[in-house]
């Protein structure tokens, strides 16, 4: 439910470079571009079927379509689709704000939200806080400028003087930007580009229109990253400033904010093989990393997230089982788990099935042999492959044991054992005795922790822990739940390890009092059970400490290494643009509207309609179509929306986005608004490490069935009529 997918680079020279039959080769509509790299794709874009000048895309003077994109604070991208700043983004980006202004007997995400009339609109917020946009007004590659005198420096003089850059040249961007803008310098790619970004925030984000579960989140989970697909996962929200056109905080005397540019949407239609491009805010992608990177991704971490978030999720339902209002106030966050499970478990699979690490270690036995054919290289890269694979054999030693304690325990489902590990590890000789004074805070500062408990979830997320050690593999075991429960096997070990979980959750620690007692001197009688939580505890505490250390020594060296290995591969390849990873910045992938095969004899068309919605109705959740939908498909009341008896629901595109792209514009050749990004196919997920053309697909709402809905069904058209609508009459 969340995007997941992003490259785009079309550089047909480099299949030449015996490079065949390899996926990492840049080619087809791979890559994920930051706005200055777009002039430099005229050529290609155009033969692609762009109708626009790169200038009016974006133009780091103002006035492109990039003016119209931001991003919400949520991680997801959204557009401007009025002069009044109506915004568009996803149902599952607005989603926590229905959940805030709900009640057991007003369900918004249920019903959905018509505001009537901008009087209206609420403010929209995740729990109690506001919801807000960042606009991106500048973007500029500043690598040189960063790196400049660096050549020849590496350790600590490298990066003092690569601060000491990034410092002077914020400085001078910080003395001649607007009032209200922000400067920020990142680092992409482990330091291998570096980037400037200015940008503006607004405050005051309000709630518009959001339709029915049934339709905002038709399919829920089982069709979750699927195709086919029926979600109209589309969500309006308006940005409101002080009169005076400044941001400001929620008033109810702000007026919508007038953009500089908007979109327009284009109820025309598409067809097979159209040429459609996205902008937005995509997030973490590690397109370039080194094999081992990829198996310990495939192999040890998205396995356990998986699997972790499967808990999560499982258990919040349980949660919310016996209390109604748990249950409205916890959907956002299990929608979001839900999401999240299905991205790493299903990435594990994809990177399994296709080969990558295979497919990156070829790769790099052909480095190894161009290094070796020139002096030169030899020199410059000689042991960057061996210390590579030096660096990442000895931090990947227990990789399955060091994903879990990463996590364990998690500040949200393991409260009570973080305050005791917290203590533990803070009154470690020789660790100064609390004074009074410092005991009564931290006693209030546990007071403050232990509000936001919630015991079934403790209970059973930390049997899942516990059940996860157990199933580690030889050698990695985690000694102090070996020590507590190695002698016992199967179901017996689960009974004693959900007992040990229970002295820790419900036992004398669930009292704040007792566990601020452990910042003082002891006064306590021995009790096994007691000296089992306290012994596992500094146990945790321990493989916490030593985790950091090998942690900190492989950061400490991985990143130089990163940066000569992308060096590498780009010389390698022969190619003199690279585009960045992916980091929540503004980025542009293009591609075409097209279907895919995703097995052998089976081939998937690119559209989905109301016909076919309907198809899969079964009158249950989530298949249960509103009949009002229903009878609007009946009737063939489709207004000017419709195509062949029905209403475009979905469609899929080539476009490289992942997530933080979800609430992406789609725009056609001519820059107008096609549709709203959402989602990708499981075919395509593991795609933070590469993008397969033939299988990775972009899911979108089609803009027509956005209106649609908004105006024949939801009554909302006065919300369409503040729209500008081209493309059919």
């Amino acid at each position: 439910m969340t995007l997941k997918n992003n490259r785009l680079f079309s550089l047909a020279i480099l299949i030449a470079i015996c490079l065949s039959n390899f996926t990492f080769v840049f080619a087809y509509d791979e890559g994920m571009y930051t706005p200055d790299q777009i002039a430099g794709m005229a050529d290609t874009l155009k033969k692609k079927g762009l109708k626009l000048k790169p200038s009016e895309v974006y133009n780091p003077a103002g006035g492109g379509i990039t003016d119209a994109i931001v991003r919400l604070d949520s991680g997801c991208s959204a557009e401007f689709v009025s002069p009044d700043g109506l915004i568009l983004t996803n149902h599952h980006c607005g989603f926590d704000a229905l959940v805030a202004a709900s009640s057991p007997e007003r369900d918004l995400v249920e019903t959905g939200f018509n505001a009537g009339s901008r009087a209206g609109e609420f403010q929209a917020k995740d729990g109690e806080k506001p919801f807000s946009i960042t606009l991106t007004q500048r973007v500029e590659d500043v690598t040189a400028k960063i790196k400049a005198g660096t050549e020849n420096l590496s350790g600590k003089e490298l990066s003092d003087a690569i601060k000491k850059n990034t410092d002077a040249l914020k400085a001078a961007e910080e003395a001649k930007a607007p009032k209200g803008s922000k400067i920020v310098i990142q680092a992409i790619s482990s330091g291998f580009f570096y980037y400037l970004y200015q940008t503006a925030e607004i405050k005051d984000i309000r709630m518009v229109y959001a339709p029915p579960r049934n339709i905002g989140v038709f399919g829920g989970d089982p069709d979750n990253f699927e195709w086919t697909r029926h979600t109209g996962d589309f969500t309006f929200l308006r940005a409101y400033v002080a009169p005076d056109g400044s941001p400001a905080e929620y008033s109810p005397n702000n007026v919508p904010y007038k953009p500089k540019k908007y979109l327009a949407a284009n109820i025309g239609g598409l067809k097979e093989n159209d040429f459609v491009f996205v902008l937005g805010f995509p997030g973490g992608t590690t397109r370039y990393r080194e094999s081992q990177s990829i198996q310990f991704a495939r192999d040890a971490n998205f396995p356990f997230l998986g699997s972790w978030l499967r808990a999560v999720g499982d258990t919040l339902r349980l949660v919310g089982q016996s209390d109604e209002e748990k249950r409205i106030a916890l959907q956002g966050e299990v929608a979001s788990y839900d999401n999240s499970r299905k991205v790493f478990e299903g990435g594990a699979i994809r990177l399994r099935n296709s080969n990558v690490v295979q497919q990156r270690q070829a790769e790099e036995a052909r480095m190894a042999a161009w290094i070796a054919a020139d002096p030169a290289r030899q020199q410059k890269y000689g042991t960057l492959l061996a210390d590579l694979k030096t660096l990442s054999d000895e931090s990947n030693a227990t990789a399955k044991r060091d994903v879990m304690m990463r996590r364990f325990p998690d500040p949200i489902s393991g409260v009570v054992l973080g305050q005791i590990v917290a203590a533990v590890t803070a009154t470690q000789p020789p660790a100064k005795m609390l004074t009074d004074t410092e005991r009564a805070a931290k006693l209030e500062q546990i007071k403050e922790a232990y509000k936001k408990r919630e015991p079934v979830f403790e209970l059973e997320m930390l049997k899942f822990f516990l059940k996860s050690f157990a199933d580690l593999p030889e050698g990695q075991k985690f000694a102090p739940a070996e020590a507590l429960f190695g002698s016992l096997k199967g179901s017996a070990r689960r009974q004693a390890e959900a007992k040990f979980a229970d002295t820790i959750v419900n036992g004398e620690y669930a009292s704040a009092e007792r566990t601020a007692g452990l910042y003082g001197p002891r006064t306590m009688d021995y009790l096994p059970e007691r000296e089992a939580i306290l012994t596992f505890a500094r146990g945790v505490a321990a493989e916490k400490a030593a985790l950091g250390v090998r942690g900190a020594k492989f950061g400490g060296s991985i990143d130089r290494l990163r940066v000569l290995y992308m060096q590498a591969l780009k010389e390698m390849r022969g190619t003199t643009t690279m585009y960045p990873d992916a980091n929540f910045t503004m980025r542009f992938t293009y591609g075409h509207v097209k279907g895919y095969s995703p097995r052998e004899a089976e081939y998937r068309s690119p559209f989905t309609t109301v016909k076919g919605m309907i198809e899969k109705n079964t009158g249950e959740k989530p298949f249960d179509a509103p009949q009002k939908l229903i009878d609007l498909q009946n009737s063939m009341d489709f207004g000017r929306y419709g195509e062949n008896n029905t209403v475009v629901l979905n469609f899929l595109s080539t476009t490289d986005i992942i997530g933080g792209n979800s609430g992406s514009p789609i725009l056609n050749a001519k820059g107008e608004q096609v549709g709203i990004c959402f989602d990708g196919n499981f075919e395509g997920l593991g795609n933070d490490f590469y993008y397969d053309y033939n299988a990775n697909r972009t899911i979108s709402v089609d803009i027509r069935y956005v209106l649609f809905v908004t105006e024949k069904f939801g009554g909302a058209k006065w919300v369409v009529d503040e729209m500008k609508l081209v493309g059919k009459k």
